[in-house]
């Protein structure tokens, strides 16, 4: 099993020697929540914020590996009994690696990894800081098209795979994770579809 592994891994290198390598930019419209954790009696929902950065895509044939470097919000907002609105927002660097398939037209399929550190926290209404962990897991998954030109449209979803809440006495259960819709754009600004 090893020998086949490492066998693998290095016809995978050889082929990367050989691979086209694109950098673009990236940048767009994130919807996020949190899922699970027990919010009492808060009435939860979406938040707008945005995502940007920068990918690599190193393509072999009809399949590719993006590594992306991006600025990214999360968080939700909240609607207590009395009516009174608030956020929590936060703001991370996070790095996605998505493994994309690709088709002759220029349509994808994608899904991988994504590691977020958090970089900002902004809860309105209350004075109680670092509620959130600093390190964040996803998985995502999305689809979108990339023309000739080097234009591309895409969306993804990102589930949260760690817990985000770092603090119980705000929260009775904080085991909520992030769970982000993103749309965006992309321009490639080296290299070829």
């Amino acid at each position: 099993m090893k020998k086949a592994l490492l066998i693998a891994l290095f016809a995978f290198c050889l082929k990367s020697a050989t691979a086209q390598v694109s950098l673009g930019l990236k940048g767009g419209a994130n919807i996020t929540n949190f899922t699970g954790g027990d919010f009492k009696d808060l009435d939860k929902k979406a938040l707008v914020g945005f995502h940007a950065g920068a990918f690599l895509n190193f393509r072999l044939g009809a399949i590719s590996l993006q590594p992306e470097l991006l600025v990214s919000t999360g968080g939700a907002k909240f609607k207590d009994i009395n009516n009174n609105d608030s956020s929590f927002r936060l703001t991370y660097v996070t790095l996605p690696v998505m493994v994309k398939v690709r088709t002759p037209g220029g349509f994808y399929i994608e899904g991988g990894p994504q590691v977020g550190m958090k970089v900002g926290e902004n809860v309105s209404g209350t004075e109680v800081g670092d509620l959130a962990k600093n390190l964040d897991l996803a998985l995502g998954l999305g689809i979108g098209y990339q023309a000739n030109g080097g234009f591309g449209i895409g969306a993804r979803y990102l589930a949260g795979m760690s817990k985000v809440g770092d603090n119980t006495t705000e929260l009775r259960d904080p085991d909520f994770k992030n769970s982000t819709i993103q749309v965006g754009i992309s321009f490639l600004i080296l290299g070829k579809r």
